[in-house]
């Protein structure tokens, strides 16, 4: 999932720059009336939106290889470009033609005028973000050296281009010809075919096979011909036009519905990111029914909304054809098109039209919320902090990280970056294996804002941090791997568990400071003694109790602010209003299972109020791996105090 989230991230690169793009175009189209009556503003407005929309493959390919690299270079972006090169060139027609043997490149397989398409942009950024991140530090002999190191990049990729290039001359024509023929049968099945038809056209969208099956539709490969018949007014009246009419609902209110949504559910640090990208993608959808922008803002991040956008397309196309309605499109199946065709002979009952992209407003913009609220689906906004990473455009971290310093400080302090031979976190806590944990200096990992050590035995080592030790143990990474310098002058963190030198007031003894909570979870109530987990026992992250789950979802114990949530799932820190900050964890160890059986139900910064579902488990999977199922519930900030439960 992590590998989709940044995908969809680096194509918000180049897919940014489309809907400026698509509204020249559109304007064109427009002003030389759907390309009737051309002239000099029509044909430069076109030119430069063209420029840009005609080439949008190239620009993925440039962008992904630039998104996906580990750090952004322009070396990444190069060898993006020499992916493009290599592939599109060798499979061009001409080229093609040399191969085969034939003589006139018109007989050429008709698959290769199709290789320019945004799947095949796709597979170079990643050729090219793939070459970059394992060369780019390659050391050749003294005789080679000129070629060692980023130089070695564009080499590499275009050797790894031409076995793709392989590939895919002996595949994209059987996956092409394929789809002609399946589009030919579906044509047999009415209304139910144009629905199917829809939904496969935008469910090969993110692959640019879509193309295919239009040809079959919109042109005469299989004597539909239904868009050029459109245009020419010569088509038969209530039949032509039903291969394009369910498009414009969907295109001109369903996907601002759906942009809506996701802006509205985007998180409140994010909203000005997302109102940039959704905007401009809702507007380019509307008035010309380019939808590129807005789709890949969220195919790729959450698929299950574009599914269920496919599956919506579908429905609105079988709709159109049942009613019926009949309208088609020169440019594509936004507002422009809708004015430019309405009084089109072929156009029949256009006024329906708006009706229906009404009602696909509402029900696109119910779901989108619904599933993305409900799933928690990372749509433009809600992506997770470490996929926004260092080095592009989504980077906030200040260039004095205080993460750094501390986690420079707890190298040292585990006896030097060769002693760590594994580095891990879960929810509070570093675990990692050390090569000798004699070398490991308890006293300094204090003072450096550890809130306690923990040796369970061999050469495993815990140290305690608290709900931020994600971001240390990245930093860490970063230092051992040496791709950052240590700021020098930043002071680390405090813990957030007792300071070093005090003692943890457990539960079981006076406290100056009452916490009274609802239940967080069905169970029984026990001491925090009784978890079979020194760092909870012993009160090493704090004072609290614990759980022994009946239940299977952990609800709010009282108003507060979701401080922190984890991508396995299976913990959650909340901060209540007078600024009491608690952690809920379920099970012991269960970081393990990677998420597996557990479904955190908010986001982090999320206001909740008391029974707010907040994350849901499967007690069976947790016991069948062998995890405790016992859940701490700990206040972090105050060392003092003693939590009961109404």
């Amino acid at each position: 999932m992590k590998f989709l989230q940044r995908l969809g991230r680096s194509i918000m690169l180049p897919v940014a720059v489309l809907p400026v793009a698509a509204i020249l175009s559109g304007l064109s189209y427009w002003i030389s009336n759907g390309g009737k009556s051309p002239n000099l503003v029509s044909a430069f407005l076109g030119a430069a939106g063209g420029s840009l929309l005609d080439n949008m493959a190239l620009l993925f390919a440039v962008g992904i290889a630039l998104g996906m690299a580990q750090k952004s270079d322009g070396t990444s972006a190069l060898a993006g470009l020499v992916s493009w090169l290599v592939v599109t060139t060798l499979l061009k027609p001409e080229t093609v033609a040399l191969y085969t043997g034939v003589a006139d490149v018109n007989e050429v397989d008709p698959a290769f005028l199709k290789v320019q398409n945004v799947f095949v942009g796709i597979i170079c950024g990643l050729i090219g973000a793939y070459c970059y991140n394992k060369f780019k530090d390659t050391k050749l002999p003294d005789a080679l050296s000129f070629f060692s190191g980023k130089r070695s990049v564009a080499i590499v990729t275009a050797g790894a281009s031409l076995v793709v290039a392989v590939a895919l001359f002996f595949v994209w024509p059987w996956v092409y010809g394929g789809l002609v023929t399946f589009g030919e049968w579906i044509v047999t099945l009415g209304p139910f075919g144009t629905g199917i038809y829809g939904f496969l056209n935008r469910l090969l969208i993110p692959v640019g096979l879509h193309h295919a099956l239009n040809s079959v539709f919109w042109f005469d490969v299989a004597g539909i011909n239904d868009l050029n018949n459109f245009l020419s007014g010569e088509g038969t009246y209530g039949v032509t036009g039903q291969y394009m009419t369910g498009f414009f609902p969907i295109m001109m209110f369903g996907l601002p519905g759906a942009a809506l949504a996701m802006y509205l559910t985007a998180k409140t640090t994010r909203k000005k990111l997302a109102y940039g990208i959704l905007l401009g993608g809702a507007i380019s959808s509307f008035f010309v029914g380019v939808t590129e922008p807005l789709e890949f803002a969220f195919m790729f991040l959450a698929p299950v909304l574009y599914l269920v956008h496919a599956i919506f397309t579908g429905i609105s196309m079988a709709i159109s054809q049942i009613l019926p309605v009949r309208m088609g499109f020169g440019f594509s199946g936004g507002f422009i098109d809708l004015v430019l065709n309405w009084m089109n002979p072929m156009a029949q009952n256009p006024w329906l039209i708006p009706v229906m992209g009404v009602f696909w407003f509402f029900i696109y913009f119910v779901v989108f919320y619904f599933f993305i609220k409900r799933f928690n689906l990372k749509t433009p906004g809600r992506e997770d902090d470490d996929i926004l990473g260092e080095g592009t455009e989504y980077d906030t971290h200040a260039a004095d990280d205080k993460y750094l310093v501390t986690g420079s400080r707890f190298i040292d302090a585990l006896g030097g970056k060769d002693n760590i031979l594994e580095l891990e976190n879960c929810a509070t806590r570093l675990r990692m294996e050390i090569d000798d944990p004699s070398k490991v200096d308890e006293t300094a990992l204090k003072r450096a804002g550890a809130a306690g050590t923990m040796k369970p035995g061999g050469k495993s080592v815990q140290v305690v941090y608290g709900t931020n030790v994600q971001f240390v143990k990245d930093a860490m990474e970063q230092i051992i791997a040496g791709d950052v310098a240590v700021p020098a002058g930043a002071a680390p963190e405090p813990a957030i568990a007792p300071a070093a030198g005090t003692t943890a007031v457990l539960t079981d003894t006076p406290a100056t400071t009452t916490v009274t909570l609802r239940q967080p979870l069905e169970g029984r109530v026990v001491p925090l003694s009784a978890v079979p987990d020194p760092t909870f026992a012993q009160g090493i992250m704090g004072p609290g109790v614990a759980i022994e789950p009946t239940g299977d979802t952990v609800v709010a114990p009282a108003d507060g602010t979701i401080g922190a949530t984890f991508d396995s799932s299976h913990a959650v820190a909340l901060v209540l209003g007078d600024g009491t900050e608690l952690l809920i964890h379920v099970g012991i160890d269960t970081v393990g299972m990677k998420g597996d059986g557990f479904q955190t139900l908010v986001e982090k910064g999320q206001k909740v109020t008391a029974g707010t579902p907040l994350l849901r488990f499967d007690l069976a999977k947790i016991e069948a791996a062998g995890h405790p199922s016992i859940t701490p519930v700990i206040v972090l900030n105050n060392e003092n105090a003693a939590v009961t439960f109404e």
